[in-house]
């Protein structure tokens, strides 16, 4: 049979699509890191009002900019996954609040802006859906993949955090390059969780998602109070 133009185009025009709907993402995170950039230069309370206005300016354009490519693309998992990291990341304030308020290992300084009880600002509530989004979305669907990479890109976070002025550990707890040990294993299975959770209900009512949101949290607090106690609590002595 003789190939039409057609057999021709569409494989070229196929492999270009995925390259082209990178570079509106790309925009996106780095304009994330720009306006950060620009909110973490001023003086309190703006400051801390500057990263509530970022966080949130880059969770609508990613929520948009996914729907355009994907639609664009047929890549709707995208949209789906940021959405999904979205919930996610509004729950993740809680297992935060628990480690500032009632384990004593973590605390936020006042930089301006709303805060929960004086204690976490408000901004953590879409602070995680960079950091997830970026893990998962270059994991290829792997849960392995995405545990791998939610502990690279958390733990870069964790070192730079105390510097920016956004969370600090505090407390008795282990420490390496100023980083509370205990919590790289749990962003670790926070990874996991998360891209396990997205992937048993992307195709689910809202009211499912949003559960398996709060349960990713709550597996994420279990997570990280386990380790704080096995990697700083226990002595691990046997008494008779």
């Amino acid at each position: 049979m003789t190939a039409t133009p057609t057999d021709d185009v569409a494989p070229a025009s196929a492999s270009h699509a995925p390259r082209q709907g990178l570079w509106p993402l790309l925009a996106v995170h780095a304009g994330l890191f720009a306006g950060g950039a620009v909110a973490l230069s001023l003086d309190p309370p703006a400051q801390g009002w500057g990263v509530l206005a970022v966080v949130a300016a880059y969770v609508v354009a990613l929520l948009l900019t996914t729907r355009a490519t994907g639609h664009a693309q047929g890549q709707t998992d995208l949209h789906a996954l940021a959405g999904f990291l979205v919930l996610v990341s509004l729950f993740q304030v809680l297992p935060d609040w628990v480690l500032a308020d009632v384990v004593g290992t973590l605390a936020f300084p006042d930089r301006g802006g709303p805060r929960f009880d004086d204690v976490i600002p408000l901004a953590m509530m879409l602070m995680w859906v960079a950091p997830l989004f970026i893990a998962l979305s270059l994991s290829g669907g792997s849960a392995a993949r995405a545990a791998l990479l939610a502990g690279l890109v958390f733990a870069g976070a964790e070192v730079l955090a105390p510097t920016l002025g956004l969370w600090e550990p505090v407390g008795d707890t282990t420490r390496l390059l100023g980083v509370a040990v205990y919590v790289v294993p749990a962003e670790v299975a926070l990874g996991w969780a998360a891209a396990t959770a997205f992937a048993l209900v992307r195709h689910r009512p809202l009211a499912v998602r949003a559960g398996a949101a709060l349960a990713v949290s709550t597996f994420y607090l279990g997570a990280l109070v386990l380790a704080h106690f096995v990697i700083d609590v226990a002595d691990w002595t046997i008494t008779t």
